[in-house]
């Protein structure tokens, strides 16, 4: 159920949200709603093999769902493990490609990009990756989006970068994370401890099946 409900909000975000797109230029695709479009359906057809392979008491279900879940747990293991190890790179190469897409802020086709910014600007009252300069080359010398502004108005950014947010949006995502670490930390515990009570589950649902003898069902 949960995977069907991030489908179907992945689906409408698609649909009624199309025009909010992704940040970086180097991920076109790697939007909100395809994002949630992928966790949805993952989500759904695991719980679909461990749920039907449950009911039908069927081993080859409950294996292909305990190798799933295998699998998502160790690429998330892995991908945690490399992002603590390289997070100076990463962080570096973030922050140069989100720079290079504002270089697509007011071009045709990248509506999506252009709200995006809008929007975390306005809400996390930052400007520009860096700081507000970043605009400059893009937008031209002291000019920024609107939505930069303190008190946001129609053209409020031309040549007004006193009344516009100093700090850089990067920095602000950082310190929202920091302050909400224990949060996200309590989140991914419960989601690794799930993973883990589902393998377990499945495979002691397998021996119990093969033990009394199940053969595959049809």
């Amino acid at each position: 159920l949960c995977g069907c409900g991030l489908l179907g909000v992945g689906i409408w975000l698609s649909v009624s949200q199309g025009n909010f797109a992704t940040f970086s230029p180097s991920f076109p695709s790697f939007s909100a709603a395809n994002l949630v479009i992928a966790i949805g359906t993952i989500i759904m057809v695991t719980g679909f093999l461990g749920c039907l392979g449950a009911i039908k008491e069927n081993k080859c279900l409950l294996l292909s769902f305990f190798i799933i879940l295998l699998i998502i747990l160790l690429a998330e293991l892995i991908l945690l493990i490399l992002f603590f190890v390289y997070m100076d790179k990463v962080n570096e190469n973030a922050k140069k490609d989100l720079k290079e897409g504002l270089q697509l802020y007011n071009t045709e086709n990248n509506v999506g990009l252009k709200n995006a910014w809008n929007i975390i600007q306005a809400e996390m009252h930052c400007c520009g990756v860096t700081d507000y300069t970043d605009w400059f080359p893009v937008l031209g010398t002291n000019v920024v989006p609107d939505r930069c502004c303190m008190e946001n108005s129609q053209d409020c950014g031309r040549n007004s970068t006193d009344l516009v947010w100093k700090t850089g949006c990067y920095e602000k995502v950082k310190m929202w994370f920091e302050d909400n670490k224990h949060v996200l930390g309590t989140v991914g515990m419960c989601i690794l401890i799930m993973q883990i009570l589902g393998m377990a589950f499945s495979m002691t649902l397998f021996q119990q099946i093969h033990r009394t003898g199940k053969k595959y069902d049809a």
